[in-house]
């Protein structure tokens, strides 16, 4: 391609990455699913590589973040980055709203609102020249901040250049950067599986990653942000306050779409009661409401008091964080045997809910918090999320204080309590048996891909339960009819079907049945690997760690989940009733891995074939292939069907053989010519 096709094509692409980019930022309307988003990001990633000449800094591709810093540079800001005055009820708001009424000389029901959420998050403010990004500064002491003008570069939702046309040569936007409540709850889930420090909470996640030294620190984490006005402009943009944000928005600058205007003090009354109430909706944090006079000629009139305007007013929530006494210590069982920490707490006010119970996670949280049975606590509380204990108060802690220590047996069903190497959360190992995981132990027993009863779905499983009838899943085969047909949405009919499916299901296959008993991390393939290697289930059950781990893609975790499972008494007494109400298999001939034409191999199946894919994939793993669901270097080949898409992709990228379906007919044919039909 020549410079200047390049050059078209670069800027073709940079307009409309940075529309899409506005159609999901500002507009929250996005017009292409991601995949497409992704393709036009890549191809212009690959442009920008061939012609490096052609990068600028405003380019989509260039938030990635620079190098790290030895520390932040101070901006002092042209205009003050002025705090608000607080009222904390509707008394002191009626009062406030009055006073403004007074100060205009009009009656207070003629004073119009902007109103908007007040974000927890990290005040930033924006410098545009000539509708470029080259300045982003914090609030700092509202006189001075810092310069975080590489890491604000990495946000998504911080245009690099202003879209459109008609913007002031020079205009500083004001607002906040904040981090959504999914981002933040996936970033700690994935914190606390790496065994890392989890964030604090959202206001604490954005303000510490916007002051990240390294922008590529900054650019991974997930930060958003909302304009909520100007602090200078080289021209007058409007005579109201809500038409200075339609005239950002229309720039590309996200404003929150929950902004909107509202008369007298009737109107912010009734706004807060409707905020108050969608606040646990709302997909960020919010500690309160902000009200401005939306006249920007009245503003002027009334001015400033000390450090605060006597226009604007934040009308705050109730807190989301107090202290309280953490009296005891109890643990819970997740319905996948997980064990929970649960702080049982002095009863406090949280946001507005009186708070008892709160989680801890796990007993390395304990550890890292330093939390003691009888400390004092902080104690936190946002939207539809579980109260946490956020941290101890080691200064206020009482001498009687005791550390927790994790039990050894289950609270419910009495089995051991387990924690793998490696892993941070403890589980109890009584799968079958426990009646805290039973429901899900019963749906999973039941599924498709294990003993597949057809019929038998979550409802139904839900009723059985709670009524009683079904305590393991050896009590599914001794159920009768006249209790099934009792159930709700059951006749006799649906009944005598469904114990015709569990009948059925008796007739089962070793490694399903192994895949039926759940487990910890022994799905299909594992399930299969097992039953060719011993080809018994009491060769399994009397397996060491050693033994297991000799089986191909079987390692000291997974062996460890498996001889933790069987060691319970209680598992194997739930066996034993599986196999003595009927369950049964065909004797497995355990066949020598190295006699198989394809041991060794790794294949990957992607697009749509003409077969179902089970049914080749089973074909492939009786040849002695493992058919692995994501492809790696080691990958073998990859077989491609129609429409097949990122693996696919992947292959290529990685040198790794693609073959399409009549590759596969030959390979199911001539397992021992694989080298051969690679080749070809």
């Amino acid at each position: 391609m020549k410079l200047e096709q390049a050059r078209a094509e670069i800027e073709r692409l940079r307009q409309e990455i940075e529309s899409h980019n506005y159609r999901y930022y500002v507009l929250d309307e996005p017009s292409i699913p991601d995949t497409e988003y992704d393709a036009l990001f890549r191809r212009l990633q690959a442009l920008e590589a061939e012609f490096p000449e052609l990068v600028t800094p405003d380019s989509p591709t260039q938030r990635v973040g620079g190098k790290p810093r030895d520390g932040f540079a101070t901006v002092r800001h042209a205009v003050p980055m002025l705090s608000l005055n607080n009222v904390f009820s509707e008394a002191e708001m009626r009062e406030f709203c009055q006073r403004v009424a007074d100060g205009l000389g009009v009656e207070e029901s003629s004073i119009r609102w902007s109103a908007e959420p007040k974000f927890d998050g990290l005040a930033i403010s924006l410098l545009y020249r000539n509708g470029q990004l080259v300045q982003a500064a914090t609030r700092g002491d509202g006189e001075t901040g810092e310069d975080v003008t590489a890491n604000a570069r990495t946000i998504p939702a911080i245009p690099l250049r202003l879209r459109g046309q008609g913007w002031p040569a020079e205009l500083e936007v004001r607002g906040e950067v904040y981090m959504p409540i999914a981002g933040f709850r996936a970033w700690n889930q994935r914190a606390l599986e790496r065994g890392e420090k989890p964030l604090a909470n959202p206001r604490n996640g954005a303000a510490g990653s916007l002051r990240q030294l390294d922008p590529k620190i900054t650019a991974k984490r997930p930060l958003a942000f909302y304009s909520y006005g100007i602090g200078l402009s080289s021209e007058t943009l409007a005579d109201r306050y809500t038409g200075i944000l339609e005239k950002l928005r229309g720039w590309g600058i996200p404003v929150c779409p929950e902004a909107t205007t509202v008369q007298g003090f009737a109107g912010c009354r009734d706004y807060h009661e409707r905020m108050l109430h969608k606040r646990d909706a709302l997909p960020y944090e919010i500690d309160g409401l902000v009200f401005k006079v939306d006249d920007l000629q009245a503003q002027e009139t009334l001015g400033f008091v000390t450090r605060a305007p006597r226009w604007a007013i934040a009308w705050k929530f109730p807190a989301q964080e107090v202290s309280t006494r953490l009296l005891a210590i109890d643990v819970q069982i997740g319905r996948t045997g997980a064990v929970t920490p649960v702080a049982r707490l002095e009863p406090v006010q949280v946001g507005g809910v009186t708070v008892t119970n709160a989680t801890l996670h796990n007993e390395d949280e304990i550890r890292r918090k330093d939390i003691c049975i009888g400390d004092w606590v902080i104690v936190r509380r946002a939207g539809d999320v579980i109260p946490e204990v956020v941290r101890s108060i080691p200064e206020r802690r009482p001498a009687d204080a005791r550390p927790f220590t994790m039990p050894s047996h289950c609270p419910v069903c009495g089995s051991r309590i387990h924690r793998a190497e490696g892993e941070a959360v403890s589980r109890c190992t009584g799968g079958l048996y426990c009646p805290a995981q039973r429901k899900q132990a019963i749906k999973h027993f039941a599924s498709r891909k294990a003993m597949d009863i057809e019929g038998l779905g979550d409802k139904l499983v839900d009723q059985l339960v709670e009524r009683e009838l079904v305590q393991t899943p050896a009590d599914l085969y001794h159920l009768q009819l006249e209790q099934l047909a009792a159930l709700e949405r059951m006749a006799e009919k649906s009944a005598r079907n469904l114990l015709q499916a569990i009948e059925r299901s008796k007739a089962t296959t070793l490694d399903r049945f192994l895949f039926a008993l759940g487990i910890r991390e022994v799905g299909e393939a594992t399930a299969k690997a097992l039953a060719r290697h011993f080809g018994s289930l009491e060769a399994l059950m009397q397996a060491d760690q050693t033994l297991l781990e000799a089986v191909e893609d079987i390692g000291p975790v997974v062996a460890d989940h498996i001889v933790s499972f069987f060691a319970e008494s209680h598992n194997r007494q739930v066996i034993e009733q599986l196999l003595t109400a009927g369950i049964h298999w065909p004797e497995v001939t355990v066949e020598q891995e190295e006699a198989l034409p394809l041991a060794g191999r790794t294949l990957v199946l992607t697009g749509t074939l003409r077969r179902p894919r089970g049914e080749v994939k089973a074909a492939l793993e009786r040849l002695g292939a493992k058919v692995a669901g994501s492809v790696s270097k080691k990958t073998t080949a990859v077989i491609a069907g129609e429409a097949a898409g990122s693996k696919l992709e992947k292959a290529r990228s990685l040198g790794v053989p693609v073959l399409d379906e009549r590759g596969l007919d030959a390979i199911l044919a001539q397992p021992e010519s694989l080298e051969s039909i690679l080749k070809q």
